[in-house]
């Protein structure tokens, strides 16, 4: 147990109080896709909010026409003011490509659709569905600083589970990346970045105000990139960090479609962006050695510090994936930010009513669907009953009515 203050404002989770938070005044952002459809975590999720009672909840769903419909009805039985925000359907595309907004595609976007409806509030909540171990003091946690004059808030939390040390696109990419720039380059931002303890962590909390003035990044940057927009409009003074504690998320692996070598791409992205954003000229032919030498340096200390703790380590393993994550480092391409909402060319009210068209749309069909399938189940018992009242081959009766 500790209690040191980083250059951010940092709360530390000392006991267990839960303390007291406007969440009444807030709205959460939960990004789901159809992975977390009735799911023990997302439904524990849920379940717990139902006792914070924020203003609003507000999902932006990834799924396919054939389960939203029935993800939305799971949802709606929750007791939560919950906006289900289809973020797949084709009237919310022609919207966006109206405005210039289509493009790549990723959970940035989903939650930069969601942020621009949780405006209506006074302070917005973002975190995500997947954690095993989910708190209603986490809301109250991410906002009480909020409530105490700061502007931004993230979680942090230790990523320790089944014995071994994880977050290892945090420790073993993001932070020896930011190491090596702060080693060569003595900036505020760099400064700043190193002050959380997980920057990678999904939990965040802000103003309106804030929310009003972030670009955001479209995909797996998110969180950095958030990171980057908070030190330019909440700086130091304006930010704080919160401890939430115990932290069970899923867990990717490295290759493969959506694992951390995909992220590390988007994650060094969005640093060296945000890091080029407040004025660093970046070297970039010596970036990768210098942040394979950091990296070293780290793992031998993870080493250490999971052999004090009894914890199994593969520094194979690690230096594996520190060689698979030099790839990322790179100079950032074409900025593909979506705009902050107070310089959209769209209202989040235009978003809500092309996603919700779009529910409506793919849930009627469901409904008509269900029952179609029922009328031929129906039809089959009938037949099972009476064979002589069975479906000919064209779909009609072949009962003797009309011989």
């Amino acid at each position: 147990m500790e209690y040191v203050q980083e250059r951010v404002t940092t709360l530390h989770a000392l006991t267990d109080h839960r303390p007291d938070a406007p969440t009444g005044r807030a709205a959460v952002v939960v990004p789901m896709t159809e992975r977390e459809y009735g799911t023990l975590a997302a439904e524990r999720v849920l379940t717990a909010l139902e006792s914070v009672d924020p203003a609003r909840v507000i999902v932006p769903l990834r799924a396919t026409p054939d389960r939203a419909g029935s993800f939305a009805a799971w949802l709606d039985g929750f007791d939560l003011d919950v906006e289900t925000l289809w973020c797949d359907g084709p009237r919310l595309a022609d919207l966006l490509a109206e405005h210039g907004l289509d493009g790549d595609r990723g959970k940035g976007r989903d939650v930069w659709l969601a942020l621009g409806r949780a405006l209506e509030e006074e302070f917005v909540v973002v975190h995500d569905a997947d954690t095993a171990t989910y708190s209603p003091a986490f809301v109250n946690r991410l906002l009480f600083p909020i409530a105490h004059g700061h502007e931004f808030a993230k979680g942090y939390y230790a990523r320790v589970e089944d014995g071994a040390l994880y977050g290892r696109l945090f420790r073993l990419f993001f932070r020896p990346l930011v190491r090596a720039l702060a080693d060569a380059h003595d900036a505020d931002v760099l400064a700043y970045l190193e002050s959380f303890r997980y920057a990678l962590a999904g939990e965040f909390a802000a103003t309106t105000d804030l929310v009003s003035r972030l670009r955001v990044q479209r995909g797996w940057g998110l969180e950095i990139g958030t990171l980057g927009e908070a030190f330019e409009h909440a700086g130091f003074a304006g930010s704080a960090q919160v401890d939430l504690g115990r932290y069970e998320h899923d867990h990717r692996s490295v290759d493969g479609p959506t694992g951390l070598a995909d992220m590390s791409r988007a994650v060094g992205e969005a640093t060296l962006r945000a890091v080029a954003d407040a004025g660093v000229d970046v070297e970039y032919d010596t970036l990768p050695g210098r942040y394979r030498e950091a990296a070293e340096e780290l793992i031998r200390r993870y080493a250490t510090d999971a052999a004090f703790n009894g914890l199994e380590y593969d520094r194979t393993d690690e230096r594996d994936q520190v060689a698979t994550y030099a790839d990322a480092v790179s100079e950032p391409g074409t900025d593909a930010r979506l705009p902050a909402w107070e310089d959209a060319p769209l209202s989040p009210g235009a978003v809500a009513g092309a996603a919700r068209t779009d529910l409506e749309a793919v849930a009627s069909a469901e409904v008509e669907t269900e029952t179609n399938a029922e009328a031929v189940s129906n039809a089959d018992a009938v037949a099972e009953t009476d064979p002589s009242m069975a479906p000919g081959r064209d779909g009609s009766s072949t009962g003797g009515g009309d011989r």
